[in-house]
């Protein structure tokens, strides 16, 4: 053993090596949660509704109450796209725990097919705990051939447990807003966070 190395025999040398050895576990450590963060972050966001994030259901619920609820929509393009996309109305009364479907329209005004994902939340962004869909062309990416539009259907209800949370009852709107990204920046931009509609 050279006069440089520590002699792990001694406190001071099973000192070192125990530090060393914790050096590598919090580097280790911090590579995998850097991993882990974007499922992670996108996982909560849905389960909460943290940050306007709707939420998922495969059936509709089962009772409809009195109270209406205006939602509006709006739908948006990110550069380099080449599409032109929004909603076929405005905005519509929902009567909370009612299915409906709205339509939005794509169209793709470049001259080569063009793949797309959407991004979406709901603002007030409290309101994402109790926005669902059971449809919606979001789900999936939607390629364009040139010059080809395409109806874009959402089948969502608001959730009837929306009666419960009291904070919620002097409020009468909410706005879905859609925007579209080329395929391979979708993925940026929901890492980077929730998309958030112009106003």
């Amino acid at each position: 053993m050279s006069k440089d190395e520590p002699d792990i025999r001694s406190p001071r040398g099973r000192r070192d090596v125990v530090v060393a050895a914790s050096c590598v576990a919090v580097v280790a450590a911090m590579v995998g949660a850097s991993y882990a963060a974007v499922p992670l972050y996108d996982m909560f966001c849905r389960v909460t509704g943290f940050g306007g994030t709707t939420q998922v259901a495969t059936s509709a619920p089962g009772k409809v109450l009195d109270r209406e609820i205006t939602v509006r929509f709006d739908g948006n393009v990110a550069p380099g796209l080449g599409w032109k996309f929004g909603p076929e109305q405005n905005e519509m009364k929902v009567r909370i725990g009612e299915t409906k479907l709205a339509l939005f329209r794509a169209q793709n005004v470049s001259d080569k097919p063009v793949t797309g994902t959407a991004t979406y939340n709901v603002t007030p962004e409290q309101f994402g705990a109790y926005f669902s869909k059971v449809q919606c062309f979001c789900f999936t990416k939607q390629t364009l051939q040139p010059g080809e539009s395409m109806d874009m259907p959402v089948v969502f209800f608001v959730d009837p447990s929306l009666a419960d949370e009291h904070g919620l009852d002097g409020m009468s709107q909410l706005t879905l807003s859609y925007t579209f990204y080329p395929d391979s920046a979708a993925r940026s931009a929901s890492a980077a966070g929730t998309e958030r509609p112009k106003t």
